[in-house]
């Protein structure tokens, strides 16, 4: 079926058959259609149906809040075509089908499962094709027997990878979170959508980097660090990472990051921010080149830095409201250029 997107940068068209989401569909094609999460949480992808009909594949997605279904609105990560479509999207939108980083359909594989502690899973996808993607972004997981998709960030960085590194925190209520952490996984299929995501690291930016996370939001912030220590990176640039969690005891890839921290030329600081617990010690205990910090991570970075930064490009990932901190404190307190402060929104 042929889809018209009628966007304020003029019409653009891609064909999509009754079994794929326009969102997917789209992308894979190289129209730079807007969204953020890809899996119905955040409302970025909304359209609105002029012309045509589509299917919605779950019509309880929180995303649908933001939107007015009465006019024809739809999540365009959730709507399936039943028909040829025009659909009106309020944004500029691009198209470039030479990206070696085009998204695209995989199947995947769950091997090497290992716990990192009470509550975080750490595993790899072996793919049935490589994947090109940027430090920094994430793909869409699904089980075939559960409902919708989840996006996780890659931990590890490679070119043309042919397996991924994906962590998982487990969540009350979370779907692919206790099918993870129920039972004997390994060997299982699993449905892979990606990369997708914009919160993307450039070494030829030339910029020092700041890296504040909150629990597996940790995953994004390795494959940036993995790609800037496969470049040398911190030879000639500084950076900061600001790693919150509870307790000293639910901090993981600790031994990983004091070996990017003893690669970096002494231009690199990891911080662990305490929330629940005190600092007992100036540094890590087992991991010397890892300092400790009581409090939130966003007091932490804003007590470390005093609001002062020299050239850098930041990039956030944790809950919600650790994301929405963190925004505040750089783009309208330290008056950091919102192009050079990225994130996604997951949730």
């Amino acid at each position: 079926m042929r889809i018209t997107i009628q966007a304020n940068s003029g019409e653009l068209a891609f064909e999509c058959d009754g079994t794929e989401r326009l969102l997917y569909a789209g992308l894979t094609q190289g129209l730079k259609l807007p969204y953020e999460c890809g899996t119905g949480t955040c409302g970025t992808c909304r359209g609105r149906v002029v012309e045509g009909s589509t299917v919605v594949e779950w019509d309880e997605a929180p995303g649908f809040a933001r939107l007015k279904r009465a006019k024809g609105d739809v999540l365009m990560c959730q709507a399936r075509p039943a028909t040829d479509c025009v659909i009106r999207v309020p944004a500029n939108i691009a198209a470039d089908a030479s990206s070696p980083t085009l998204p695209r359909h995989r199947t995947g594989r769950i091997e090497r499962v290992r716990r990192l502690n009470a509550e975080v899973i750490d595993f790899e996808v072996a793919l049935s094709a490589p994947m090109t993607f940027e430090a920094g972004q994430f793909v869409v997981v699904e089980l075939p027997s559960l409902r919708g998709g989840r996006a996780y960030s890659m931990v590890n960085f490679a070119p043309d990878a042919s397996r991924l590194r994906l962590v998982v925190r487990q969540k009350p209520g979370g779907g692919f979170s206790n099918w993870l952490f129920g039972g004997d996984v390994e060997g299982s299929g699993v449905g892979v959508f990606g990369p997708l995501g914009h919160a993307t690291f450039h070494p030829e930016e030339g910029r020092n980097l700041v890296c504040v996370a909150g629990g597996s939001g940790l995953a994004g912030m390795m494959s940036i660090l993995e790609r800037a220590r496969r470049e040398d990176y911190f030879r000639n640039h500084k950076g900061q990472v600001f790693f919150g969690v509870r307790t000293l005891a639910d901090g993981f890839y600790l031994e990983e990051l004091a070996e990017h921290v003893a690669a970096a030329h002494g231009n690199l600081q990891v911080t662990l921010a305490l929330s629940h617990a005190p600092a007992e010690t100036p540094t890590h205990p087992r991991y010397p080149g890892i300092a400790l910090a009581a409090g939130l991570v966003t007091d932490v970075m804003a007590a470390a830095t005093g609001g002062r930064y020299d050239n850098p490009v930041a990039f956030l990932a944790g809950p919600t409201p650790m994301v929405d901190i963190a925004l505040r404190m750089l783009i309208r307190e330290a008056r950091l250029p919102p192009a050079f402060v990225r994130y996604d929104k997951f949730t």
